[in-house]
């Protein structure tokens, strides 16, 4: 028995749509990472993209368990001396709250050129509207 390995011309891509709404952040990162990388498919490759669009949609009514919404720290340095920026969720929730979703994601897959390459095909909206409707994702439930 041989080992299949997925071809770039064979693979078939899907759209799908997840409501982040009143949903754990990290329950919707997995989902968005899983169906992202392809692990869903009989034939996952691991050194191929064979993952798929995902849609998330009301990013901005995503919750946090526990105390992480005033606690928690996203820090960010320049390289610069003095160059640490940190941020709590609220902040960011304020300011852009499709980042808490999409930094959520990021740390969920490869950190390299496939990584790279799945990630652009999340499309994160902090509404409840996409301009993705032509391509008809099919709604996943968490």
């Amino acid at each position: 028995m041989k080992t299949f390995s997925a071809k770039p011309a064979d693979i078939t891509r899907k759209w799908f749509l997840i409501d982040a709404a009143d949903q754990i952040l990290g329950r919707v990162a997995v989902e968005a990472a899983r169906l992202l990388r392809g692990k869903h498919k009989p034939a996952f490759t691991p050194h191929i993209d064979t993952g798929d669009h995902v849609v998330i949609v009301n990013a901005a009514k995503v919750r946090l368990t526990g105390k992480k919404e005033t606690e928690k720290i996203y820090a960010s340095h320049s390289g610069y001396v003095g160059g640490k920026k940190v941020e709590t969720p609220r902040k960011i929730r304020a300011r852009r709250p499709e980042l808490l979703v999409e930094h959520a994601v990021r740390g969920m897959i490869p950190h390299n050129r496939l990584g790279r390459a799945q990630f652009r095909k999340l499309h994160v909206f902090a509404g409840p509207g996409h301009n993705h409707e032509a391509q008809q994702p099919e709604p996943v439930t968490l």
